[in-house]
């Protein structure tokens, strides 16, 4: 008896959806050999062949990890992207991107895209494009790889309303910063580590500097809250000034430091039962036992808390071809189900305007690092000018780095945890102990989530 697995059969179609692809790097050589190597399970699943019809390139000769049919290879982005039913851009950057997506819609093909940068930058621009020529853009893929996330939000939850999204959103990022809480690793050495297994680019700047993450926190709130975000409404802030001393002392007290992109309704200050969004990206002390706290490597998770639905986690591979070609083929399939099945495409959903608002709207708590001379009433001077701004200390931990010598004073480190507070009260309160006379140098702040 034969015991395998029978594939699935390829159906008798009437219909051929033309494909166009540009880009064949990582992710973009995945994605054309699943759609030629998976072509009858796809139609199949969509009621239509998907007929790759080129792939768009700079260097046809570049070498590339997938082996694909040279004859598909073109440099005229252009002319393909002219006869195609559906776009798949995996090229990134701004332009030509750009200029090639507006063409694809002009010419009435539905595009899918990863391509968080210009979402990021341009999106409500092209979100607009798309509506006004009933065309669908898809971009699954532009936030957290293999993770789907952006459908429930979008489909799943449409029927809720969504009040915070919290997530580890670059796989860089959480990789150096585990490789730094698990081996107690430095900065820089996390950063060569995850340089040397791939997970860094050769210019790492966007991971580290945040600029990735806030570009899917622009993304994840545009579509939670129902109103365009753009990558400047974002506050970013990366994770270059963690040392292993912040590690090490938020161990010490049950947190984990992680690079969180964080979208919340909050109300809007000085406006009766107004309520608004905040958009930020920023490293993040969490408590150990916080579902993201335990996402570990180059993983990726979302969090979502939602009036109705509750708490929600979303988990996965954040990056690397084959996971990312997924979510760019779950696209496509919807994308072709829909184009055979007749009906308007799905495109963005904008029901509202919320304000956009600042860091200083948000309540927060902050992980505070003091370098002090340890001497008597260093700490009701430091209390006194906490209460004086207003914000409350949770917790105080001092560690003495060296005794006094020569009748001179020592130096001690504090750490200090305080309670939720305006951020702006917060920040008031940091600079304002940069002055007193007693602290030798605010060593580190950060902010507390989760508790």
């Amino acid at each position: 008896m034969d015991s395998a697995v029978p594939s699935e059969p390829a159906p008798a179609l009437t219909k051929t959806l033309k494909v166009a692809l540009l880009g064949a790097g990582n992710v973009g050589a995945q994605v054309a050999r699943i759609l030629l190597q998976d072509a009858d399970a796809l139609a199949a699943r969509t009621g239509a062949r998907l007929e790759l019809t080129g792939i768009a390139v700079r260097n046809i000769d570049a070498p590339r990890d997938v082996e694909l049919p040279r004859a598909l290879f073109t440099t005229d982005a252009s002319a393909l992207v002219r006869g195609a039913d559906v776009v798949i851009e995996l090229m990134g950057g701004i332009e030509p991107a750009r200029t090639l997506i507006l063409e694809a819609i002009e010419h009435g093909a539905t595009v899918v895209t990863g391509n968080k940068a210009l979402l990021a930058v341009d999106g409500p621009s092209l979100y607009e494009k798309a509506d006004a020529a009933g065309v669908e853009l898809s971009y699954e893929a532009a936030v957290a790889g293999a993770i789907p996330i952006l459908r429930p939000i979008t489909d799943s939850l449409s029927g809720d309303k969504i009040t915070r999204v919290m997530g580890i959103v670059n796989g860089t990022t959480n990789f150096i910063l585990d490789q730094m809480d698990t081996t107690g690793a430095q900065f820089a050495d996390a950063l060569a580590e995850a340089t040397r297994l791939g997970y860094a680019e050769a210019d790492p700047t966007a991971d580290i500097e945040g600029h990735d993450a806030a570009a899917k926190g622009a993304i994840l709130a545009s579509l939670a809250f129902h109103t365009r975000f753009a990558l400047e409404d974002v506050h970013c802030q990366g994770i270059t000034a963690v040392t292993a001393d912040d590690i090490a002392a938020a161990k010490e007290a049950g947190y984990v430091i992680k690079l969180l992109a964080i979208a919340e309704k909050l109300a809007v200050p000085g406006r009766e039962g107004a309520a608004g969004v905040s958009v930020r990206v920023h490293p993040t002390l969490l408590p150990r036992e916080h579902p993201l706290a335990a996402v570990h490597g180059a993983f990726n998770a979302v969090f979502i808390e939602a009036e109705s639905a509750g708490e929600l986690m979303f988990y996965g591979q954040g990056a690397g071809g084959t996971p990312t070609a997924s979510a760019v083929l779950g696209d496509v399939v919807s994308a072709a189900r829909r184009m055979v099945l007749g009906g308007p495409g799905r495109t963005e959903t904008t029901t509202g305007v919320v304000p956009v608002l600042g860091i200083d709207a948000v309540q927060t708590r902050y992980y505070i690092g003091l370098d002090a001379a340890d001497q008597p009433g260093v700490l009701s001077k430091i209390a006194a000018l906490f209460a004086g701004h207003g914000v409350s200390i949770e917790t105080m931990r001092q560690t003495v780095h060296r005794e006094p010598g020569d009748g001179g004073p020592g130096t001690a480190e504090l750490r200090i945890v305080t309670h939720r507070a305006a951020e702006a009260s917060l920040a008031a309160t940091v600079e304002a102990i940069k002055g007193l006379d007693v602290i030798n140098s605010v060593t580190s702040v950060l902010r507390v989530e989760g508790v």
